[in-house]
């Protein structure tokens, strides 16, 4: 098997160390300015290992807990970094405006976004901004630890590393309903998805870019995905009111079926749990298959609250970014 350490070397040199001995240094059998190949024998299931940088200054070990590579991954790479902090980090306020429009965006920087300047990263786009990473924001001080997850979700090696942009309406109850939000859509995509392609190492293609939200904010991640199928390949719509103030019911039977994925999700019992499937039922009809590009959960007793939403954040994060899915994929 060969592992592909992707990291700007420089004057420095990588080597690899694996829970086979964590003190032999494995040589690269091929090696460049910007990565390093190990071939490594893979008689087990699975190896832990870790990249180490060899440099005037010392000897140091990759931040983060140690990679994960089994015997059937069919093309292990990693982006490691080896300094700094092992959390992400939110950016202040940034703050789009045009023809009367104005939008408030964090932007989460996932750990070695500064430092491994050859990764680029999937974008989550995220409605309700303002309820995502800081509780002194959020509605009622409730926040959907959306940082917090990424991060843990990075240590277990669950994901993939990922930029969240999260988006704040200007007028929530038009933005995210028939009523304004082809105004608000097109706002995303014509203003504030280009700024953030241009001021972060994003990837832009549709399959790599996912539009997310709860309640409204489900509906409106939907309508994103279903008007522009070539900007947003995918959408998570939880606890989502189809059917209170939009057409998708409609327009969904209707128009020819999105090339895009979607999660689906509610609580029980009321949790807009019969909307939501009714929509899963609808784009089942449309030819949509469970278990592949669209997937939907119900959760006993869950809530329409922040709490409730941070509490199960983590199973459309995995849908879209995580490993398992993606080798499923492949």
């Amino acid at each position: 098997m060969r592992i592909t350490i992707r990291y700007p070397q420089g004057q420095s040199h990588l080597v690899l160390r694996t829970s086979r001995d964590w003190e032999h240094d494995l040589e690269p059998v091929e090696s460049s300015e910007e990565h390093a190949v190990f071939d490594v024998s893979l008689d087990e299931a699975f190896l832990s290992f870790k990249a180490c940088l060899i440099r005037d200054d010392g000897f140091h070990w990759c931040r983060g807990s140690d990679y994960v590579v089994s015997r059937h991954d069919p093309d292990p790479e990693a982006w490691p970094f080896f300094f700094g902090a092992e959390r992400g980090s939110v950016t202040e306020v940034m703050t789009f405006e045009r023809d009367g429009r104005s939008h408030a965006v964090r932007v989460y920087l996932p750990p070695g976004y500064e430092e491994n300047m050859l990764r680029t990263y999937p974008v989550l786009y995220m409605q309700d901004g303002r309820n995502l990473f800081f509780p002194d924001e959020a509605f009622g001080g409730h926040e959907w630890q959306v940082d917090e997850t990424m991060d843990r979700l990075d240590r277990m090696n669950a994901v993939r590393k990922v930029i969240v942009v999260g988006v704040a309406p200007m007028d929530r109850m038009r933005d995210y309903t028939r009523a304004g939000y082809q105004s608000y859509g097109d706002f995303l995509v014509g203003t504030i998805k280009p700024a953030i392609d241009r001021a972060f190492r994003t990837r832009t293609s549709a399959k790599d870019t996912v539009v997310m939200g709860s309640s409204l904010g489900g509906v409106v991640s939907l309508f994103l995905a279903w008007n522009y199928p070539a900007v947003f390949g995918n959408a998570a719509c939880l606890s989502s009111t189809f059917g209170y103030d939009d057409d998708l019911f409609a327009r969904v039977e209707r128009e020819e079926k999105r090339p895009i994925r979607v999660y689906l999700d509610s609580g029980w019992p009321r949790d807009n749990f019969d909307a939501t499937n009714a929509m899963r039922d609808l784009l089942v009809f449309r030819g949509y298959r469970l278990g592949d590009d669209l997937l939907q959960f119900s959760f006993p007793d869950g809530l329409h609250n922040e709490d409730s939403w941070a509490g199960r954040l983590h199973v459309p994060f995995q849908y879209f970014f995580g490993r398992a899915w993606a080798a499923a994929r492949s």
